[in-house]
């Protein structure tokens, strides 16, 4: 029997800011991607219940210069647009993100006939702050609207929404901006998208911040440069006021029209954990627990229309299942959990740290089904980082990989990684002493401070096998030389520094990711082959 129902999240794992577009009888969400390459997830979906990720947006690094920035740098809620037969793309590239301060944070918008690319060479949209997005409006003039990031002392940094119209012959932005919206009391005003229907005009904004005050804010005007009147019920969307909901953190979206007139709001949320241990040392949250151990998440609400206002069905709190649209079914063919790096480029799900996959640091071994990888900095670098990486989903997951590896100093090493960021991740590394050698050992990051467990095992063979599993609490690292006796290497280790709560830097906007990181900071380019990485979902 198909389902009846949406299932939230319906993009799991770190896809946040969903921005989502009907084309015909095919929907798109475009999320968030922040310091990771390539940019800007797309993922495709028939009936709104099965989503499928189709590619990215901004694949070279003309469209996407991320070398050097910083953790939770890089690509912040981009807009997806259609118009006229063409996709339109609008991000920003956030290059500063640290303290109350000014940031910078240029603009782009690139275009494209398919979704599945080639994307354009990107035009500058300006440079107000992030979540800039387009408006198509009826009568063929187009819109940039953007919120502006205020770094002025004593003043509120999120300054509101404004609008500058742009010409979509020479892509060049046309006359002065216009602020349109100052916010509300809910503060945070970014996220900016407009609507229009029945002659009404939408401003739909995220507000509150990205934690656990999190809403979605509506405001409607009959011109699109206001002035915009706010939701009589206003925030439409929150978990604020319901530490019950198994959603938190709720906000950031836009609507979506179904062919039938049914219509939908995008939105992100987080699935938080609640460890007894961490209640009386939590670091960050509204309720003095929860830890998002899996980022931020992608999810839809049913919305219903009342006196030109929308609603969502049920209430202000977000729900995990949605009645689905009266489409037919589409699912999709699972991914593999399995991946054989035996060409390229790699498979859509996977990622690498800043900067594309290159032959210079990392080739597919035909032959062996590998990747031979060069291994560079260490990661506490923001620059040439031999990471490869795909996102953990799941509550209940395994990765596993294999690696053919001869390090001969302290300054060799390969492995298994669990990342958040430079500052928090575990490491499984296979490395040499001042010996030479060959050991195997668990280092990590925790809020910053790097720390080498005291569990050191010596190792014969030129190839070990390595495996990491996840409970939705803990990770616990194990090793073979054989694939068939797996030993534990390590404690289990708490999932909390690998979430947005698990550290003290307020600017923890990505998720977990599990893959394969190669270093060499001997400056030689040590080069061992990794092989096969599996990540498979053991439960719900």
């Amino acid at each position: 029997m198909p389902m009846n129902y949406i299932q939230n999240p319906i993009i799991p794992g770190f896809n946040p800011d969903p921005s989502i577009l009907r084309v015909g009888a095919d929907f798109y969400i475009a999320t968030s991607t922040f310091e990771w390459f390539p940019g800007i997830q797309l993922h495709h979906s028939r009936d709104l219940v099965n989503w499928k990720l189709i590619g990215h947006g901004l694949t070279s690094t003309t469209q996407l210069p991320l070398e050097g920035v910083e953790n939770s740098g890089g690509i912040y809620a981009p807009s997806l647009t259609y118009c006229d037969g063409e996709f339109w793309l609008a991000y920003s590239i956030v290059y500063a993100c640290r303290g109350e301060t000014w940031m910078s944070t240029p603009a782009y918008v690139v275009k494209s006939k398919d979704i599945n690319g080639p994307w354009s060479e990107p035009y500058p949209i300006g440079s107000f702050g992030f979540d800039p997005s387009i408006f198509h409006d009826a009568d063929g003039r187009k819109h940039v609207v953007h919120m502006i990031w205020d770094g002025r002392k004593h003043v509120n940094n999120f300054g509101g929404i404004v609008v500058q119209e742009l010409d979509p012959a020479s892509m060049e932005l046309v006359g002065k901006p216009k602020k349109v919206f100052s916010g509300t009391h809910l503060k945070g005003t970014e996220g900016p998208q407009v609507l229009r229907k029945d002659d009404w005009y939408y401003l739909v904004v995220a507000e509150g911040g990205t934690g656990y005050g999190h809403a979605i804010t509506v405001a409607r005007s009959r011109s699109v440069w206001g002035p915009f009147d706010v939701h009589p019920d206003n925030p439409i969307l929150t978990a604020y006021l319901d530490e019950t909901s198994l959603l938190q953190r709720a906000g950031h979206g836009f609507f979506v029209e179904t062919q039938n007139g049914e219509w939908y709001l995008s939105h992100l949320a987080t699935r938080p954990i609640y460890p007894e241990e961490y209640q009386k040392h939590y670091i960050g949250g509204r309720f003095g627990k929860g830890f998002s151990v899996l980022g931020r998440e992608s999810n839809l609400q049913q919305i219903e229309w009342r006196d030109d206002w929308p609603y969502v069905v049920g209430g202000k709190a977000p729900q995990i299942r949605v009645a689905a649209p009266k489409l037919p079914r589409h699912t999709w063919s699972p991914s593999p959990t399995r991946v054989n790096f035996d060409s390229g480029p790699l498979p859509t799900d996977f990622q690498t740290l800043r900067a594309p996959l290159t032959s210079d640091w990392a080739t597919f071994k035909a032959d062996l089904g590998k990747l031979r990888i060069v291994g560079r900095h260490f990661l506490n670098s923001n620059f040439q980082q031999s990471l490869i990486a795909r996102r953990i989903q799941h509550f209940n997951i395994q990765a596993e990989t294999e690696c053919t590896f001869l390090p001969t100093l302290p300054h060799h090493m390969a492995g298994l990684i669990v990342y958040y960021s430079s500052r928090s991740y575990y490491f499984l590394q296979i490395t040499a002493n001042d010996d030479g050698e060959k050991q195997l050992q668990l280092v990590y990051a925790d809020n910053g401070s790097y720390d080498e467990h005291s569990d050191v095992v010596s190792i014969n063979n030129d190839t070990i096998y390595l495996r990491v599993n996840f409970d939705g609490y803990r990770y616990q690292f194990r090793y073979s030389e054989d694939t068939k006796h797996w030993k534990r290497i390590g404690p289990a280790l708490s999932a909390v520094p690998i979430s947005d709560e698990g550290a003290d830097d307020i600017f923890r906007f990505t998720g977990p990711m599990v893959g394969m990181f190669v270093s060499d900071v001997s400056g030689k380019g040590n080069t061992p082959t990794l092989g096969t990485l599996s990540t498979e979902k053991i439960d719900d």
